[in-house]
């Protein structure tokens, strides 16, 4: 859990309810961590943060509507889609999709996000708190190009660049695995090698026979 993260989540309703169930005290530390450092602020980016979006090809995004209401998106590319650009700041470019722009119009009403970005396979999930600001490709043509991946199918229409406050590695206790098509090929292969293997040998011993 980053420094901030913890004054950000743990409203006093919240800590309410961790107190009813006995978790209070052990989450109020991480509550005087960023109090003692003088509230929340930015929290840097690790490696561990780093290696991880970099090899991710997806996560969920959270805005608010004018109504209140929370809209969350899936957002999906090649893996490392998702930059860091440094410490503080994440992107990615925007493709054009079905043209209802809700996340992007929610965006201009408020710029605070939250951001789940999971791993199924290795069952870890990263929460992330940010306010991000929405950049058109007109406006900025090189950050577009940056961001930008080669065998993406659409076109940047923009890109979305995330300041970070926050953010925390969730309990792998209920994520379920599941595994895309490259993580499974290399054991896959190895499959199909030791069939052709075996039917090279069976039809070897037919021959014989």
């Amino acid at each position: 859990m980053s420094r901030s993260y913890a004054a950000l989540a743990f409203t006093d309703r919240v800590r309410a309810l961790q107190e009813q169930h006995g978790s209070g005290a052990a989450y109020a530390r991480h509550v005087a961590r960023a109090q003692g450092a003088g509230g929340p602020g930015h929290d840097p980016l690790d490696d561990d943060v780093r290696a991880f979006l970099a090899g991710r090809d997806g996560f969920y995004l959270a805005t608010t509507s004018e109504t209140g209401w929370p809209y969350v998106q899936f957002r999906g590319g090649a893996d490392g889609f998702l930059r860091v650009l440094d410490d503080h700041t994440i992107a990615w470019a925007d493709l054009r999709g079905n043209l209802q722009y809700v996340s992007t119009g929610n965006l201009a009403g408020d710029d605070r996000v939250s951001l789940i970005v999971m791993d199924y396979a290795h069952r870890r999930r990263l929460k992330i708190f940010g306010r991000a600001r929405v950049v058109t490709a007109q406006e900025d043509p090189a950050l577009a190009a940056r961001l930008a991946q080669d065998d993406a199918d659409g076109v940047v229409e923009r890109s979305v660049v995330v300041t970070v406050e926050a953010y925390d590695w969730n309990c792998p206790q209920h994520i379920t695995p599941r595994f895309t098509a490259a993580e499974l090929a290399p054991h896959l292969e190895a499959l199909q090698a030791r069939i052709d293997a075996l039917e090279t040998e069976n039809a070897a011993l037919r021959a014989g026979s």
